[in-house]
């Protein structure tokens, strides 16, 4: 798959990169990825959508090829970030159709996108959002209160093993463990070809420090069921049966209480299109394609 590097100056002080396709009046495909992923570790499913889609992809705040940028500015402030980038960089592609999909993180920032221009996407389809339920926001707060607001996924990601001599050792150990369980080999090799940098002192890193994937694990995006009301873009939300519980709920619960949106179950965790990357694109290509 070919793909040119952009990268956009963001009025938060800090660089955001990615890739996009060559132009060619296809409708635009806008991505964006989950927390401590990067945009090309989903390049098998991205490739199965080129025959119909030019790309543009954005890797977020301390993701991927983009910035660290000090301070974590929170999801709202990402969500904006990235639709500032897209504003600038997505006029390579002229007056083609906007068409948008996330994942998870990138899932929930392309919501917020939709909620603030709902007039720049014609169709969207979210891969297992992190929705989190008002209960569970409210629960989350209290706690913050006490300063009791980490939880055992933060404190997984902050403990993360970040630094091998070689991808060949980061693959040996990454390899079907933890949230790489059950991957498509393809995916998972996309992961450390992409997910992965060389460091200048040998061997290579992460590029989402552990440190950053905690801070958004610990924090939460500001007004998010009222911006999910807010909805009015046609929007399909693809949730695996295997996912975490409160993913599903969140999904039939908006769908219920807004007309513009359906929720879909398929097979697979919260990484289901990294898992099964055929279905996922087929499913991508049938909503936005109204097929």
């Amino acid at each position: 798959m070919d793909l040119l590097a952009w990268a956009h100056e963001s009025s938060a002080g800090f660089t955001l990169r990615g890739w996009h396709s060559q132009p060619s009046g296809k409708p635009v495909l806008h991505f964006l990825h989950g927390n401590g992923f990067c945009t090309r570790t989903y390049e098998p499913m991205l490739a199965l959508l080129v025959e119909d889609f030019d790309l543009w992809l954005c890797d977020l705040q301390g993701h991927g090829q983009s910035d660290h940028g000090g301070r974590f500015v929170g999801w709202n402030r990402n969500a904006e970030l990235a639709a500032e980038a897209f504003s600038e960089q997505g006029k390579v592609f002229g007056d083609a159709p906007r068409m948008a999909c996330g994942h998870s993180f990138g899932g929930v920032l392309t919501a917020l996108i939709m909620a603030r221009q709902p007039d720049l996407f014609l169709r969207t389809v979210l891969l297992d959002p992190v929705f989190f339920p008002p209960g569970l926001i409210a629960l989350r707060r209290g706690l913050g209160l006490f300063g009791l607001h980490d939880h055992p996924v933060a404190k997984r990601a902050a403990a993360r093993r970040d630094y091998w001599p070689d991808r060949t050792a980061a693959h040996a150990g990454l390899h079907n463990r933890g949230m790489f369980k059950g991957w498509d080999e393809t995916a998972f090799e996309a992961h450390i070809a992409h997910a992965l940098r060389d460091r200048e002192a040998g061997g290579v890193e992460l590029c989402c420090r552990p440190s950053r994937e905690a801070e958004v694990f610990r924090t939460m995006p500001s007004a998010l069921w009222s911006s999910l009301r807010r909805l009015t873009t046609p929007t399909q939300i693809v949730y695996g049966d295997s996912t975490y519980p409160f993913v599903g709920r969140a999904a039939r619960r908006l769908a219920a209480s807004n007309r513009h949106v359906t929720a879909h179950q398929t097979a697979g965790g919260h990484c289901f299109m990294l898992e099964h990357p055929a279905s996922a694109a087929a499913a991508v290509r049938a909503q936005l394609l109204g097929e």
